[in-house]
């Protein structure tokens, strides 16, 4: 039976793969030298990396798994692979294989360490725009309403979620009304039914110390008024060989979608946006379901004809520029921008926790420094659904949220005081604050990147090279002051790798690196070390 399901596999992969060589001209054999390791590609790999193992045929044109795609790579050699359109690759007997219908690509040398090929790639590829999104982001915790309230967005439980907040002496910050707040898709109004005055709302939670982001999406509601009327005006995407809208499906069901690629459609889609603004004082947007997948129908039209499927979630992308209150958690390229990046949508298990740190590197490896880590205990709305909290792993939570806390961004979906006892749930507010405490530092690192592009978070690699840390994959460096090794397993002892200085760790006591020394933490601690000297 398992070499018949081998021999299955086998065939699948063959399948997926032929089709797709065969459309690329260009191949590309890339051998690793002696204790080189590769990182790139795509955000929702960093678990994989440094790519040391096997890795199926992956197609940056095709799939993004939920998150950001970068069409590069970077090595602990200081090597750097970069093309300005998408390719497709895999890893096979330590080689990275790299296919393009464009170019033949090649790596080139930029240094001999991975930060020294990152700062290349970054000043020549995505240099940092010396703008960042909005301060609040890094300084005070986030909100959003998606895992209480799902489809079920209304006036009445979103301000008894933020009296929640305030009854609970948790820091107040930026709130997000998630998806089903408007009539349909492609309106942006209020259901009047479950908002009776949203703004009154939004007013009584700015006077409370919050700012209200909503979720938009660019798809439109067949059989609408807005349909009709952005079709006549050839603002949506068609079906090839018609001049009727294309219906495209995603995972609310079937839509047409903004013509993206065109100028005026997106001029128009941003009046939208900013009316919006004006009427009710919204203060920014949660720029939903840009997946490159949604874009990848041959039969699709685009109004630039050149325009490819990452082209369309890059168009999307750029929309939130002219808006400071923003989050994406689908992109292509866009690195060094002004963007609030969120981790994609995790499972509710320690294995998910894990993920929180691995992804958040290569985000910062792939020029997305302002990234959140999903939202704290899992962002799969299913996993709290009628949940039975005498088998919820509290524990968990907890975790989750103190790999938050010294993050750049820390985010709450599903509420703690519902579903924490007393004890869980004091220790979440602690992290809360000390993420509002650590603030000043973080956003201090938020303006370095700007001007440096530099990772707010970064590998370990990253910050000493060639030092045995290419493997690391459960601790990080918080700018370059701050190693964190959180605890990721139901276990509350774990080891910590220090490099070559002096360490000041959360309760006081001194380190001298580099040694590899034993942790004891309980529940309520986060081990972090402060550098106070790099001799």
């Amino acid at each position: 039976m398992y070499l018949q399901k081998k021999l299955i596999l086998s065939f699948i992969t063959l399948f997926m793969i032929l089709p797709c060589m065969a459309q690329n001209k260009y191949e590309t054999i890339i051998s690793s030298q002696e204790g080189e390791d590769w990182w790139g590609g795509m955000v929702a790999l960093g678990s994989k990396m440094p790519y040391r193992n096997e890795l199926r045929l992956i197609d940056l044109s095709q799939e993004n798994l939920n998150n950001q795609n970068v069409p590069l790579f970077l090595s602990s050699k200081g090597r750097v692979v970069w093309s300005d359109r998408p390719f497709s690759f895999k890893t096979e007997a330590g080689n990275i294989h790299i296919y393009s219908q464009y170019e033949k690509i090649s790596p080139f040398q930029a240094g001999s360490t991975l930060k020294e090929a990152y700062a290349v790639a970054s000043s020549r590829f995505f240099p940092p725009s010396g703008v960042i999104p909005d301060p609040l982001f890094f300084s005070m915790p986030q909100y959003n309403t998606w895992i209480e309230l799902m489809y079920n967005q209304n006036q009445e439980d979103i301000l008894a979620y933020a009296d929640n907040v305030l009854k609970h002496n948790f820091p107040t910050g930026v709130f997000m009304v998630d998806d089903n707040w408007q009539k349909y898709y492609g309106n942006f109004d209020f259901k009047p039914d479950r908002f009776p005055d949203p703004k009154g709302m939004i007013e009584r939670l700015h006077k409370e110390g919050f700012r209200i982001m909503l979720w938009v999406c660019p798809f439109v509601s067949p059989d609408s008024p807005e349909f009709r009327d952005l079709q006549q005006k050839g603002f949506l995407i068609k079906r090839k060989g018609t001049k009727e809208a294309a219906i495209i499906s995603w995972w609310n069901g079937f839509s047409a979608c903004y013509d993206l690629s065109n100028p005026k459609a997106v001029a128009h889609l941003k009046k939208q946006l900013k009316d919006l603004q004006e009427k009710y004082g919204v203060d920014g947007f949660k720029f939903d379901a840009g997946d490159i997948s949604h874009f990848t129908d041959s039969t699709l039209e685009f109004y630039d004809k050149s325009a490819t499927s990452v082209d369309m979630c890059e168009y999307w992308a750029k929309i939130g520029l002219d808006f400071p209150f923003n989050e994406y958690r689908a992109g292509w390229k866009m690195g060094g921008q002004a963007l609030v990046q969120r981790l994609g949508d995790k499972d509710y298990s320690w294995n998910a926790v894990g993920l929180l740190i691995t992804d958040m590197i290569s985000a910062g490896l792939l020029g997305y420094s302002y990234t959140c880590p999903d939202m704290i205990g899992g962002g799969q709305f299913g996993s709290f659904l009628n949940i039975d909290q005498s088998k919820l792993d509290q524990d968990l939570i907890v975790r989750s949220c103190q790999v938050h806390a010294l993050m750049p961004m820390m985010q709450f979906s599903v509420a703690p005081w519902r579903i924490l006892d007393p004890e869980h749930l004091e220790i979440c507010r602690n992290y809360a604050h000390l993420h509002q405490k650590m603030g000043n530092y973080i956003l201090e690192q938020a303006h370095h990147s700007a001007k440096s592009g530099e990772p707010i978070i970064r590998h370990m690699e990253y910050e000493f090279p060639h030092q045995g840390f290419a493997s690391c994959k459960d601790q990080f460096m918080l700018g370059d002051k701050y190693l964190v090794a959180p605890i990721i397993t139901k276990e509350h002892t774990r080891s910590v790798k220090l490099p070559k200085g002096t360490w000041k760790d959360d309760t006081g006591k001194k380190f001298k690196g580099p040694k590899t020394i034993q942790v004891n933490a309980p529940i309520d601690r986060l081990p972090y070390y402060e550098r106070i000297s790099k001799k």
